[in-house]
């Protein structure tokens, strides 16, 4: 997925997000922070944002919560179209594969993310109101699909 040059995200915030995860030790407002490649569904380049992440099991728990919006992020709709994704966390670069969390294991998982950033029930909140469902999505790297 690399060979080709990635993009950070143009949006303001999401780029500010990308250069402090950069600049520390993997962290954005003191939350675990990780840096997520999809491929565009439209342009196809590679895309890069920066998202706070929950983990379970050894899988990376990414909420689609676009700040409780009523669309969905870019990020989000990219990798519906490809799940295949690369990510970094901290120093450790890796292929993995997405998936959008369904019922029960969406339940038990949200939860988990919550807790690493509680601002996501708010958000929930936010977009249920203005129709949309938040997607929760499981990044499972290359290694524990082995």
């Amino acid at each position: 997925m690399t060979t080709d040059e990635v993009f950070d995200s143009p949006t303001g915030w999401v780029a500010k997000h990308i250069q402090r995860y950069e600049q520390s030790d993997g962290t954005y407002m003191g939350v675990p922070s990780l840096l997520l490649t999809t491929r565009g569904r439209r342009s196809g380049k590679l895309r890069r944002t920066a998202l706070m992440y929950g983990e379970d099991a050894g899988r990376y728990l990414l909420v689609a919560s676009n700040g409780g919006s009523a669309t969905h992020p870019a990020w989000y709709l990219n990798l519906t179209e490809n799940p295949d994704v690369e990510v970094q966390v901290r120093d450790d670069k890796f292929a993995a594969r997405a998936h959008t969390a369904e019922g029960e294991e969406r339940d038990r998982l949200w939860t988990i993310a919550a807790k690493a950033f509680p601002t996501y029930d708010k958000y929930l909140v936010t977009a249920r109101a203005k129709g949309r469902e938040i997607p929760l999505v499981v990044i499972t790297p290359s290694r524990v699909q082995d």
